[in-house]
């Protein structure tokens, strides 16, 4: 028999004689360019749409921004139209440089303007009689005593001043010995009734005390006061009367601060009717011819409690 050859076929170290085509089946397959053509409008519209958002983003920063920033400017706008319309309707006025005198020893401009008072107030008029001293008499608590409801036991008149568009009512007491005094005082000074009281109320008693005007030749009420630090005082420097021949009485401390040395204090009437303070002042009248300065005299009267004294007499 013939023998046969056997070959013995493995699938593994087989050795083959490839064909032209077959050396690329082994290869790593490439992507096709068409689809890489095909992908580029998603990576570009993605792009873009992360670029969108970000503007947006950015967008509404800006935004918000203006806003804030124009709100702002609106309310400031309106804050300043309101003030302008507040000081249009508020006003200013001008002060008159001329009105003022230069400062003195400089070229700074007009000196600043003088503390406001009650009123600029005037010198009285020159004394009927030349040489007489004048004595300047408080009214309330000092010549009267007065209130308002409920009245008081017993007086002497009533008055109704009105006050601001109101009718008020004052029950009046007249000090003991008020006339007495006023008609001994018109013997040897000129008499101002000096009061911090209110023109309405303090005329309509005086006109009660002096109907005929026989005794009182000036009279000077609260707008004739000068104010201290919330004070009410009554200063005699600026009445055209030489302080050597004034004296003053008064039962309030403050009224006086200003020339303490011409003041003969009085105790406050306050309804009393056994009151004798009065008859003290006129014992006044007496020591006062012996001296040339009223204040002198003070001194002198006050430091022996009230009665008359012969020292320093004029020659």
């Amino acid at each position: 028999m013939v023998s046969q050859r056997i070959v013995k076929r493995t699938p593994t170290k087989r050795t083959l004689k490839q064909s032209p085509t077959a050396r690329f089946h082994g290869r790593r397959s490439r992507s096709s360019p068409l689809k890489d053509i095909a992908s580029v409008p998603t990576l570009v519209a993605a792009s873009i749409d992360r670029s969108i958002r970000s503007c947006r983003r950015r967008l509404i920063k800006v935004f918000t921004r203006l806003v804030s920033l124009s709100a702002c400017g609106s309310a400031a706008a309106a804050a300043a139209g309101a003030q302008k319309k507040r000081r249009k309707k508020q006003g200013f006025v001008l002060l008159n440089a001329a009105a003022f005198p230069p400062a003195e020893g400089g070229e700074d401009g007009p000196a600043p303007p003088p503390p406001p008072q009650l009123q600029i107030r005037r010198p009285l008029p020159s004394p009927a009689c030349a040489g007489r001293r004048t004595l300047f008499l408080d009214l309330d608590e000092t010549l009267v005593h007065s209130q308002t409801s409920p009245p008081v036991e017993k007086y002497d008149f009533v008055v109704r001043p009105t006050v601001d568009g109101q009718i008020l009512t004052f029950y009046v007491v007249k000090r003991p010995g008020v006339e007495q005094l006023l008609a001994e005082a018109a013997k040897h000074f000129e008499i101002v009734l000096f009061t911090a009281g209110l023109r309405e109320y303090a005329s309509l008693v005086l006109d009660r005390l002096d109907p005929h005007g026989e005794f009182i030749s000036h009279k000077l009420y609260r707008d004739s006061c000068s104010e201290i630090e919330g004070i009410l005082t009554k200063d005699l420097s600026d009445l055209g009367r030489d302080l050597s021949r004034v004296v003053i009485v008064d039962d309030n401390p403050n009224s006086y601060a200003l020339q303490p040395a011409n003041a003969v204090p009085v105790a406050p009437f306050l309804n009393d009717l056994s009151d004798r303070e009065l008859w003290r002042v006129m014992e006044f009248f007496a020591v006062a011819g012996d001296f040339e300065d009223t204040r002198d005299a003070v001194k002198s009267f006050l430091s022996t409690g009230g009665k008359k004294t012969e020292k320093n007499p004029l020659p």
